[in-house]
């Protein structure tokens, strides 16, 4: 029997050594993909190429950035709930990813059920803009001047139910207002549509429209948070004026459901590492993004908690598509 041990040991031993090395290949191995579901230049696009450059370069591998835009993120986000759950196609969306479920009546993703959630990346803070042209300068102006030109002023967004429609309707619910709505494949075109005034207005997140601020392109009329952000303490808010408004979001990062647990904890770690990175936290900083990292077992209470909530929001917004 001893010998029958010695010859079972022996050969159980030759197993793990001719496979162990498959079985302890480390994360990652091989370049991985990171799908950013909005166009290049927007806030999505932004945060992403920051934060994945940074883990890129902890781990010694390539998180190359593919940007796949249109319907609202979910061409990007269909790609990837369709894709191998190895940790080497990755995502980052935005809340948004929730509102399409209650704004479309059919979407090719389940937004709790599709995706292994890693982590935040970082709060989402928009602002007002408007093209130089509109003769307002503050929020209570351009409540007055969209009061008196009904249905006349343009506002741009990066498709119904985004970020920047749900923001404004949230004003526009609260004021009273009634304006026009411009949907766009991507935050950046909306921008860039608002410095050609094609739009007038716009609420979209900081990091997209900030640059343009600053050489005088648009004009900043309020941020979207219950208060002032310390990056921006000259700028009010716009529950300054609208008492009760507050309207902010996130950027999250995604891998496919059933990706496995050690890849996704891997990835949290080192997305929590990049962005305490002082380097990488000023960057966001300087663009009103503050970092807010997160288990993936909070995330996903975050999820459903938003879930819940973003449903009466789009029905009083009347963004529902059938």
């Amino acid at each position: 029997m001893s010998i029958i041990r010695c010859l079972l040991g022996g050969f159980a031993g030759f197993i793990l050594l001719a496979c162990g090395p498959a079985w302890s290949q480390p994360y990652p191995s091989k370049p991985v993909r990171v799908v950013i579901v909005f166009a290049p230049g927007g806030g999505t696009d932004i945060v992403g190429r920051i934060v994945f450059q940074k883990v890129g370069e902890q781990l010694g591998q390539q998180f190359i950035v593919e940007n796949r835009a249109g319907a609202a993120g979910m061409i990007g986000a269909e790609y990837v709930a369709k894709s191998a759950p190895d940790g080497y196609t990755l995502m980052v969306y935005t809340q948004t990813m929730i509102v399409n479920s209650h704004v479309y009546s059919k979407t090719p993703y389940d937004p709790l059920k599709s995706f292994a959630g890693i982590t935040p990346l970082t709060r989402l803070v928009s602002m007002l803009a408007v093209h130089p042209s509109l003769p307002v300068r503050t929020t209570k102006e351009f409540i007055a001047l969209a009061k008196a030109r009904p249905g006349e002023i343009a506002y741009g967004s990066s498709g119904v139910g985004g970020v920047q429609h749900l923001a404004t309707s949230s004003l526009a619910s609260m004021a009273g207002l009634k304006m026009n709505h411009v949907p766009f494949k991507g935050g950046a075109p909306a921008v860039v549509a608002l410095m050609s005034g094609e739009i007038q207005a716009i609420i979209t997140p900081i990091p997209e429209i900030i640059s343009h601020v600053k050489s005088g392109r648009v004009r900043a009329i309020a941020v979207s948070s219950a208060k002032r952000t310390t990056q921006f303490p000259d700028i009010p808010s716009i529950g300054e004026t609208v008492k009760g408004y507050d309207y902010s979001s996130w950027f999250g990062a995604f891998a496919p459901a059933g990706t496995p647990r050690p890849i996704i904890d891997r990835l949290n770690a080192e997305i929590r590492k990049a962005m305490a990175d002082p380097a990488v936290a000023a960057n966001l900083a300087s663009q009103t993004l503050d970092p807010m990292p997160m288990s993936p077992e909070e995330f996903a209470r975050l999820m459903k908690t938003d879930y819940d909530m973003l449903g009466p929001v789009v029905k009083a917004a009347g963004a529902r598509l059938d």
